[in-house]
């Protein structure tokens, strides 16, 4: 992997993290259109510099991260479906991100549905600025949907907290909170899995560090414009786009077009 495929997968990463369109699906599109899917680096890069993301979330919302420790528990109480189904099911996952065409129908499927959420939660909302423990645990059990490469960890953390009655905003930030355990322990697992085998090089933890220092900066410019944005306007925007990206690279590969163009 040259420094030009990092940059571009870390402003992918950056851009994709917190908008419900699946940044990993994404990741792992670019990734085959660079030539570089199927690289052994590839994946520990793609799951590693999300956490370059994640560190932007700690900075915006670092206020909230200084509450009480209840805060922490309903966050663990958020995180801990995802983290026992993930664990169960690891092997499976593996090699569903392998397939591009999993991504590629996940991204539409989950386009239709986004389609639809701004009109199946029309109701009134409430701004929430921590859920219960009962909410949490919930919000957490759509968060393990995202187990599947293409669906949109942010859509379906988003669309949990929309399901309990919280406005658009107060979803999109507690989704962001959720991020943070989440990919914290994907990182660290990731990271171990690669160390196990043979530790990384000199280059490739250049490589990383790179990344996060690029998917840090863009998401810090990224989060707050998503958050804007869908609080003004809704999702509807961003179904149509899945769709349209999901529809072309399935139409490429029942073509048998490759992916690996650049």
């Amino acid at each position: 992997m040259s420094y030009w495929h990092a940059l571009l997968l870390a402003i992918v990463e950056g851009l994709t993290e917190f908008l419900p369109v699946s940044s990993t699906g994404h990741m792992i599109i670019f990734a085959n259109l660079l030539g570089i899917g199927q690289l052994p680096f590839t994946d520990t890069y793609i799951t590693s510099i999300q956490f370059g993301a994640i560190l932007a979330v700690v900075v915006l919302y670092w206020r909230r991260f200084l509450q009480s420790f209840d805060f922490y528990l309903k966050l663990a109480v958020a995180f801990v479906p995802f983290g026992i189904l993930g664990f169960l099911l690891k092997d499976v996952i593996e090699d569903l991100l392998k397939s591009v065409t999993v991504v590629a129908s996940s991204l539409v499927v989950g386009g239709v549905v986004l389609l639809f959420v701004d009109k199946l939660f029309s109701g009134p909302r409430k701004e929430v600025t921590t859920p219960n423990f009962a909410q949490a645990l919930k919000i957490g059990l759509f968060q393990c949907l995202a187990l599947v490469p293409g669906v949109s960890r942010s859509a379906a953390t988003i669309i949990g907290g929309l399901a309990q009655g919280f406005d658009r905003r107060s979803a999109a930030d507690f989704s962001f909170l959720l991020a943070v355990p989440t990919m914290t322990v994907i990182t660290a697992y990731q990271l171990y899995k690669t160390y196990k085998v043979s530790a990384p090089g000199s280059e490739d933890i250049k490589l990383l560090l790179f990344g996060n220092v690029v998917a840090f900066i863009v998401a810090l410019l990224a989060v707050k414009s998503f958050v804007d944005f869908v609080a003004r306007f809704g999702f509807r925007a961003f179904g149509f786009y899945r769709i349209a990206v999901g529809v072309v690279i399935l139409v490429m590969v029942s073509l048998g077009i490759s992916l690996e163009v650049l």
